[in-house]
């Protein structure tokens, strides 16, 4: 079993309570773990895979509440960081189908710092790389990019979901296009929402859209489109692949079930390079992930929502 590196944010959730999608009419929250790449680590370990999470939160009560999370789901948090910067907050409210609003106020997780010991783990194990923030700038940013560089000089796997939010690049959509054009052009594994495949690509025709992301240099792409699915894609075949009917009551997390799934089968596998190229194979690992992300919708919550191996094979 690889491991998998999981490199970003991680960060308190306050969920909205009793209202509908407006954060301005709001009045009570409740407090959640969340963090795309702490989800996924999360998504990850709860399937019985081995997780390694790469972040930074604050030195307070909100920093040691979201080790302690992630500790208790047996991701290893020998890698994170704590910074005297406060903990990274989001603020999320929910309409009635389940789907999320977001507001940031960003702290300690762009505080990461490179270590370069980490170069020597990365090999011949997977990195994925799904922070919603590490293109904003600083620590963060710089950090991710080595990371980069480093998984792609020790033969890593290499995942990538750009994590697009509206609040984050609001007006500066082009700057977040060209930061994810490398990432794009060498990661293994792509997966993109349908509004990011349509950003990315410049199309909105989604057939259209894959064969531009292919052309950058997507190897293997995924584009989740919710209760329709996935778009499995690559450069040989290209099929949607349904998921199971559910009763969303919260959409927090599905996307991170779904790639963290992915990418723990991916792991059991002795090698990647096969996988990739085998359809009814990479078919099958695709439906199982679509299963992960229709659970956790079934639930409050990111990480408490995320499933355990027993809840996807009854």
């Amino acid at each position: 079993m690889k491991k998998v590196f999981c490199i970003g944010e991680l960060l308190i959730d306050f969920v909205a309570e009793n209202q509908g999608n407006d954060l301005s009419k709001a009045k009570e929250f409740t407090k959640k773990a969340g963090g795309a790449p702490a989800n996924v680590a999360c998504a990850i370990s709860k399937l019985a895979g081995k997780s390694v999470f790469i972040g930074c939160v604050g030195d307070d009560p909100f920093g040691a509440f979201l080790l302690n999370i992630l500790d208790n789901v047996n991701v290893d948090i020998s890698q994170a960081q704590q910074s005297e910067t406060f903990t990274t907050l989001a603020f999320v409210s929910i309409d009635a189908a389940g789907e999320r609003d977001f507001v940031f106020s960003r702290g300690a997780d762009r505080e990461l710092k490179y270590d370069s010991s980490l170069k020597k783990e990365f090999n011949g194990n997977m990195v994925h790389f799904g922070a919603a923030t590490a293109l904003l700038g600083g620590n963060l940013e710089d950090a991710y990019g080595r990371y980069f560089f480093d998984a792609l000089t020790q033969n890593s796997f290499i995942s990538f979901d750009p994590n697009y939010r509206e609040d984050l690049w609001k007006n500066k959509e082009k700057k977040f296009i060209k930061k994810c054009m490398s990432f794009i052009q060498k990661s293994h594994l792509c997966k993109f929402s349908l509004e990011e495949a349509q950003l990315l690509s410049g199309k909105t025709d989604l057939k259209e859209a894959c064969d531009v992301l292919h052309e950058i240099g997507a190897e293997t792409i995924v584009v989740t489109l919710g209760g329709e699915g996935t778009l499995l894609s690559t450069k040989n075949y290209r099929k949607t692949i349904p998921s199971i009917a559910v009763t969303p009551v919260d959409t927090t997390g599905a996307g991170d079930a779904f790639i963290g799934c992915l990418l723990q089968q991916i792991a059991a596998q002795s090698n990647w390079e096969t996988i990739l190229k085998e359809e009814n194979r990479l078919t099958e690992m695709v439906a199982m992930a679509n299963k992960a992300g229709a659970v956790t919708t079934t639930n409050f919550g990111a990480i408490e929502a995320l499933p355990y191996q027993n809840q996807l094979v009854s």
